[in-house]
């Protein structure tokens, strides 16, 4: 059993050096914060959904911005598109599962807006759905995938695909590089004194 943590854990670290590695990857980090940033200056929010584990990261970041990061401040305007249950079960049951996501785009987005849209695989069609809605609206789109991207890589602006095709090391990696925005997005926030 000890072999296999150390497994896990040395698989985690892998994927991360390669992270760490890629200096493109890095640069957009940089750039996408930046963008999320300037979009909350812009009085806009960022809306994030995804599936399953990639729900649960999705939910977990939008709470990283209306919440905290390591600064006390004021919230910053962020949702996970699926805790509306009664919304998300009405749609799948009155239209279809693939549908939740791009008509809660439709409800909420608007131009100047970004959408994170988390998928593991890149291929969840309520997330490709949302993504092209968002498109449409002159939304900004963001997204986390595995190593291929997936046929979302058709449909973003901005690409982290995770060289990964591990869902457990893809989704750790899901969460590090969404932290680092959400802290990069804190410190510019308050370093400008907007929050």
């Amino acid at each position: 059993m000890q072999q296999k943590i150390k497994e896990a854990i040395s698989a985690s670290i892998k994927v991360k050096e390669a992270v760490l590695a890629n200096e493109a990857l890095l640069q957009q980090i940089e750039t996408v914060s930046t963008l999320i940033a300037n979009s909350f200056e812009h009085g806009n929010k960022v809306l994030f959904c995804g599936n399953g584990g990639s729900a649960a990261d999705a939910q977990h970041l939008a709470a990283e911005f209306t919440g905290r990061f390591y600064s006390d401040r004021n919230p910053l305007p962020a949702e996970a598109l699926h805790v509306n249950t009664s919304f998300v079960t009405a749609v799948a049951n009155d239209y279809s599962y693939d549908e939740i996501y791009e008509r809660a785009v439709k409800a909420h987005g608007k131009s100047g807006d970004v959408l994170f849209a988390i998928s593991t695989s890149g291929n969840s069609k309520n997330c490709l759905l949302a993504m092209q809605e968002a498109q449409k609206r002159n939304m900004k789109v963001i997204a986390f995938t595995g190593a291929t991207g997936g046929k979302m890589k058709d449909h973003c602006d901005f690409l982290f695909n995770v060289p990964s095709t591990d869902t457990p090391r893809i989704q750790e990696v899901h969460i590090l590089i969404g932290h680092t925005i959400c802290q990069l997005v804190e410190e510019l926030l308050v370093a400008r004194k907007f929050i």
